[in-house]
């Protein structure tokens, strides 16, 4: 017993296992993963695989037909968490994953392997005249490199998961520029002064591009964008220079796992940890959206459920506690599919929708926390690797955490010494 103690002691201070969150938050966010891919497998087009960008959040059929193909990223991701958690019958969601990945390589509108923002669920065809996105392919291209990466043995899913990255033609989205840009549209080219200039949820889409093997960027252009630092209280990040919401924190990191690693620049793990301790500071002090950057207003007293959750792994404690008041407080906000998008209980307003990506990002960092399993997952893709390697990341777990772990040794050695004098 008393070896046991110890041993579960060690754990914990040690960080060798999750020892953080309790049963009854973890059934918390197992139910809310569960609803979010209730959305993924509902809202989505049996045949074609492509997710609605909105839908009603009590799951009430509508006539909206338009999917957006960040949806369908986040959707692919959703569906290898619910074939790891046994969420739905595996040869189901096999059937689902290849029915995605055969439209998208056969019929979804594009060029040059990038696809248009919003596109027709059933017909894969372009809507809203809207424009070629470099950002939102880079979700899509993000769910299918998770499914290359989970289903190993499956030879159809490798070959036709490496054909759909192979064909995204990233020099192209250069423009001749230092900067990707953010789009194209046929009528028009490429979009005008909307480039990848400054930091955001862009580190996905250069590293990406750089890590491409058939239409890579230089590693140079990962040094292109701009790195501007705000300072809230006491916290001082990375952020968009006018501001930005806790989104651009948190997309590139539900793949791509940043934890324990720089480059030359900054830890964006830490970053993102230290803009949801701004956003969080500044919603203390009456700001009640998470979602909006402490230099934006006004104050209106609008929630938007998915910041928080979207920073679970990185204030796990304050996030959950939120999210679990927030379901007691408003069961309002709480529906077939999780949360709503959005409410204002001052004006007693209730956004009837959910969106996509926002169910997305809320899954997968629950399960990020809860197991790492994107994490692991999609770090072994070696491209992924190798543009993380060509850009300058080095490991520098060791160095950080090293006067952390001498006061968690000694730490441990008082608990040890108190334990055997109370006996």
């Amino acid at each position: 017993m008393k070896s046991l103690l110890i041993f579960t002691v060690f754990l914990c201070f040690f960080n060798i296992t999750n020892c953080q969150i309790s049963s009854e938050d973890d059934e918390f966010l197992d139910d809310l993963e569960r609803r979010a891919f209730l959305f993924f497998w509902e809202q989505a087009n049996s045949t074609t695989g492509q997710v609605k960008d909105r839908a009603f959040s009590n799951g009430t059929d509508d006539n909206r037909p338009v999917s957006s193909i960040a949806a369908t990223g986040f959707g692919l991701t959703a569906l290898v968490i619910a074939h790891s958690r046994d969420y739905h019958p595996k040869k189901l969601i096999e059937e689902r994953i290849k029915n995605t990945l055969d439209f998208i390589w056969t019929h979804l509108d594009g060029h040059k392997g990038f696809y248009y923002h919003f596109i027709d669920m059933h017909t894969g065809e372009r809507v809203w005249n809207c424009e070629l996105s470099s950002k939102d392919t880079a979700i899509l291209i993000n769910g299918i490199l998770t499914v290359k990466a989970y289903f190993k043995d499956n030879n159809y899913f490798q070959n036709l998961t490496s054909s759909i990255y192979n064909r995204v033609d990233y020099e192209w989205m250069l423009n001749g520029q230092e900067v990707l840009s953010m789009g194209w549209k046929p009528e028009s080219g490429f979009l005008k002064n909307d480039n990848w200039d400054r930091y955001c949820e862009l580190l996905m889409l250069v590293l990406q591009a750089i890590g491409s093997p058939t239409h890579p960027i230089l590693s140079k252009y990962w040094n292109s964008f701009k790195r501007d630092k705000y300072t809230y209280k006491n916290y001082t990040f990375i952020t968009v220079e006018d501001g930005a919401p806790l989104f651009v924190h948190q997309f590139s990191h539900a793949w791509y796992d940043f934890q324990g690693k720089s480059d030359k620049y900054t830890d964006y793990y830490e970053n993102s940890v230290i803009a949801t301790k701004a956003h969080r500071l500044w919603m203390i002090r009456g700001y009640m959206a998470w979602c909006g950057p402490p230099i934006q207003g006004p104050i209106d007293g609008s929630v938007v459920p998915c910041a928080p959750a979207g920073s679970i792994p990185f204030l796990p404690k304050e996030t959950i506690s939120v999210l679990k008041n927030l379901k007691l407080k408003y069961p309002r906000s709480w529906d077939r599919y999780g949360f709503i998008d959005a409410f204002n209980p001052l004006v007693d307003w209730y956004n009837p929708d959910v969106i996509g990506i926002d169910v997305g990002i809320t899954m997968i960092m629950a399960e990020n926390y809860r197991s790492r399993l994107i994490w692991n997952i999609f770090m072994q893709n070696e491209h992924v690797v190798n543009s993380m390697k060509i850009v300058g990341f080095k490991n520098n777990t060791e160095f950080n955490n090293s006067n952390r772990n001498y006061l968690n040794f000694f730490i441990l050695l008082l608990l040890i010494i108190n334990f055997f004098k109370s006996i």
